[in-house]
């Protein structure tokens, strides 16, 4: 069987990583330019104000994505281009730049993917509150439907968040990322409940607009994998992807973040959402039916799982062995995440899935013949891919797979000391040299995965 006639490989990247010319052609701030300027935050120092000059080497970046096959190509835009103090009107110098890659993709025959969200909110906005502000979902709507009215034509999917448990967890939970903010339980639980509230008025407004198009939703995944084949230790796996026990990391619930978007519910049979219930605005039962649009794929960042157990006492997460292999980012190597979250998200919500993010960090480097020798990024993506395979022959609704990532980019908090990319990206100069992985990808890009 193997996977569909007509799947979409592609490769990922977002804005805020790849572009630089964070003050070209009106531009305005997000929280991010504001955080990676602010001493210790970002490894060594690092900021994105270059990053892979991405807008002034698009043209170089799309015939790459030509040269690799790519059906699809997942990218996100930066708001404050588009709208540099978040609302008001389009900036036409922004809304050419995105025009003219979006052209230049179809010309090529690559389906543009566009994401609205990537973590660069406008600072402008976060002084008034950000997520925070009950008017915010207002404003993220705003944004989207003029966004489909300016691309109206040209693109038909869009994702409207991407891993709303990051920006929110880590940009203000643990305050790790911008705006590095450390707010309280009841203040996060209002801002997670704006952002879903947010993707239901934006994915209405998109329609309004372009009446046909795709819209899907990509939440961060690490699943649970069962420690044997036994069915118990399968049926505790399930039962802790979607179980939330205490309040503890609640901003990391698989249920908290999808049900709500799809179901139409909040997970209110687990014991951590009973407490945080307190902390949702008043009226909260109204926007479950705005939350809850029709979802026409649901987007799946998956790169590492948690073994898990049948324990005494309900689930348990066990230990890896010492040794375990390891990326450069130090996340274990786990190709089953590729077969178990796929397969017990579908058979929760029922949606077709794209896998919006799988890849690996490699210690990368060019080699004395000039070239990028990395066969360990190639391993770990052919046994993700033949775990996602074998899901799919068993009957989960998969439609596409997006590698992360094109380039090698800015790593968020850890700058540029990851490299995720088929694609070496010389940051000193902006030279780009194609990795092994790149030429092994085209290769099962052209065999529709039959590798």
């Amino acid at each position: 069987m193997g996977f569909c006639k007509n799947f979409l490989w592609g490769v990922a990247t977002a804005a805020f990583q790849i572009e630089g010319a964070v003050a070209e052609d009106g531009r305005g701030p997000s929280v991010w330019d504001i955080f990676t300027h602010e001493a210790g935050r970002i490894y060594d120092g690092h900021t994105a104000d270059t990053a892979c000059d991405h807008y002034h080497r698009w043209e170089e970046d799309i015939d790459l994505l030509a040269e690799l096959g790519v059906k699809a190509y997942r990218f996100s835009l930066s708001w404050t281009r588009l709208f540099p103090e978040g609302t008001g009107e389009v900036n036409q110098r922004g809304a050419a730049f995105y025009l003219k890659l979006i052209d230049a993709l179809l010309a090529r025959g690559i389906v543009p993917l566009v994401t609205l969200f990537h973590w660069d909110y406008p600072y402008a906005l976060e002084e008034k509150g950000g997520w925070l502000n009950a008017d915010s979902p207002l404003w993220f709507a705003d944004y989207a439907r003029k966004v489909a009215e300016l691309f109206k034509g040209r693109v038909r999917n869009f994702i409207t968040f991407n891993e709303p448990q990051c920006f929110i967890g880590l940009g203000y939970g643990s305050g790790v990322h911008a705006p590095g903010y450390k707010k309280p339980e009841r203040e996060l639980v209002r801002m997670a409940h704006h952002v879903m509230l947010a993707h239901g008025l934006a994915a209405r407004e998109i329609r309004s607009v372009i009446p046909d198009a795709k819209i899907g939703y990509a939440p961060a995944h690490m699943p649970p994998i069962p420690f044997s084949s036994q069915p118990c230790d399968a049926e505790a796996a399930r039962q802790a992807y979607f179980d939330l026990p205490t309040t503890e990391g609640f901003t990391w619930s698989a249920s908290f973040w999808s049900d709500p978007v799809i179901l139409g519910r909040y997970p209110e049979e687990t014991a951590g959402f009973a407490q945080l219930k307190a902390y949702l605005p008043d009226g909260w039962q109204n926007d479950l039916k705005v939350m809850a649009q029709p979802l026409d794929f649901h987007g799946l960042n998956i790169y590492r799982g948690k073994l898990t157990r049948a324990g005494e006492k309900g689930p348990e997460f066990v230990t890896k062995a010492p040794g375990c292999p390891k990326t450069a980012f130090n996340w274990a190597v786990t190709p089953d995440a590729l077969y178990w979250g796929p397969k017990f998200v579908y058979e929760r919500y029922g949606v077709p899935i794209i896998i919006t993010e799988n890849g690996m960090s490699c210690h990368d480097a060019v080699s004395l013949d000039g070239k990028v020798h990395d066969p360990n990024r190639i391993d770990y993506t052919q046994r993700y891919l033949m775990a996602l395979q074998k899901a799919a022959d068993e009957g989960t609704d998969i439609r596409g797979y997006m590698h992360w990532s094109l380039l090698d980019n800015f790593e968020w908090a850890d700058g540029y000391k990851e490299r995720f990319g088929l694609v070496y990206v010389d940051f000193a100069t902006g030279q780009r040299i194609k990795k092994d992985s790149f030429d092994w990808y085209k290769t099962i890009i052209q065999s529709n995965g039959e590798r």
